[in-house]
């Protein structure tokens, strides 16, 4: 009894596992890729604790498989080389299934190890992440890969796990368990769809409600447990977002030291990918083009992190932060291109001119033959005026320089250059 209760209480079978009808529900793919035994390599993808390592140790079980667990925020390519090294062994003699929980955080060398072994079926991998693999895992293995969607739990749900484990506890405990229907609800609501956040409350609510005679669960008693809980940074709530929008804000607002602390938040929750994320997107969005080089220096800055991981992905982040929220802004180009797909949506298209198109013969009915392009290069400056824009744009003005040093500089230089050509 001193493994947590959702170990203790973890699936043994599909029809055990709560929520994912839409995977697992009689007749659905993955249950019936389950069904047959015979597992291709997959890709996991959802929130935390809404099944994906328990339906993986289901599938290793009824596969017959080794199954090997690895946290790609810890493990090392070490770790790799050791299973790896495991093929063909007694202890393997079925085959070997690799669960590697949060693969966004492998980097491509550490991926590419595995890819040989898992494409001449050595290893079965089920690969999980808390992100969007198509944005954070390498092509290489998810062509290799089918990619299966675990969506948050419902409050319904949770509650079910809930009664599910107040009978367990009050087996163990050899005394009833009592819980208002309205106290199970604030539980089950306030899990926002994690069964393993839901019985943790649950397990303090059992720890601090027991007498000699029974296990009485107050709605105070909840409620304490619940404000306490409140203090946890939620990846998948309201919190979430509103912590990622401070942190890119605060940047954008040149404020190094909120900046900073919007880092912390984001990196002692192990979120180190939407931290990376926001922080591309802030060098790209808000500064711009008042300083072009902090471009590949954030990347490289974001790759280093990704390199590292946690902790120590802590140091090139603050410093690519700091930069960020200490350099001149723009977004001059932001606006630029948001203006360029407004009218693409609306289907503001036009012809190509002809002296742009990719086509040097004209047919019978073309009124003007040639193509008449101006080759820049031929001509002083590297520049000659000509038209770029479909004629029914024409005239329109997309970009408009900022008002930094650098974007000015460049004004300056090109009012002088087509200045001259008039």
């Amino acid at each position: 009894m001193n493994s947590p209760l959702a170990d203790r209480l973890r699936p043994t079978t599909l029809d055990e596992v709560a929520g994912q009808p839409h995977l697992l529900a009689e007749g659905k793919i993955l249950r019936r890729i389950i069904e047959s035994k015979n597992i291709p390599n997959l890709i996991f993808y959802g929130p935390s604790g809404v099944g994906k390592t328990t339906v993986a140790k289901i599938i290793a079980s009824v596969s017959g498989k080794k199954l090997c667990y690895l946290n790609a925020t810890t493990a090392s390519t070490a770790d790799i080389k050791e299973i790896i090294g495991s093929i063909g062994t007694i202890d393997a003699a079925g085959g070997i299934l690799l669960y590697l929980d949060e693969i966004q955080y492998f980097n491509k060398k550490q991926q590419q190890i595995l890819l040989s072994y898992i494409e001449n079926g050595d290893i079965v991998l089920i690969a999980a992440t808390t992100e969007n693999p198509y944005f954070y895992v390498y092509n290489a293995i998810l062509s290799r890969s089918t990619v299966f969607e675990f969506k948050p739990l419902t409050a319904a749900d949770i509650a079910g796990v809930i009664r599910r484990a107040i009978t367990v506890l009050s087996g163990e405990k050899g005394k009833p368990i009592t819980v208002g229907e309205d106290t199970l609800q604030k539980l089950s609501v306030a899990a926002a769809g994690d069964v393993r956040r839901a019985l943790n409350m649950l397990e303090l609510c059992v720890l601090t409600s027991e007498t000699e005679e029974k296990i009485d669960i107050s709605g105070e008693t909840a409620e304490e447990i619940l404000a306490a809980n409140t203090v946890r940074y939620d990846r998948e709530g309201d919190e979430h977002y509103d912590i990622i929008s401070a942190y890119q804000k605060s940047m954008r607002g040149s404020d190094p030291d909120a900046a900073l602390y919007y880092l912390a938040r984001l990196l002692a929750a192990g979120d180190l990918v939407s931290a990376c994320r926001r922080l591309l997107v802030c060098a790209c969005e808000d500064v711009g083009l008042a300083y072009p080089q902090i471009i590949p220096i954030v990347k490289a800055a974001v790759d280093s992190a990704r390199e590292l991981g946690l902790p120590e992905a802590r140091i090139p982040l603050a410093d690519a932060v700091v930069l960020v929220a200490t350099s001149p802004k723009s977004n001059a180009v932001y606006n630029g291109i948001n203006a360029a797909m407004a009218d693409v949506e609306a289907g503001k298209t036009g012809n190509i001119p002809r002296q742009l198109q990719n086509k040097h013969f004209d047919g019978e009915e073309a009124a003007v033959r040639g193509q008449h392009y101006l080759y820049p290069h031929d001509f002083p400056h590297h520049y000659v005026e000509q038209q770029y824009l479909p004629d029914e744009l024409k005239n329109q003005k997309y970009y408009l320089f900022g008002d930094n040093k650098t974007e000015q500089k460049y004004k300056e230089y090109w009012e002088k250059i087509k200045k001259t050509k008039k």
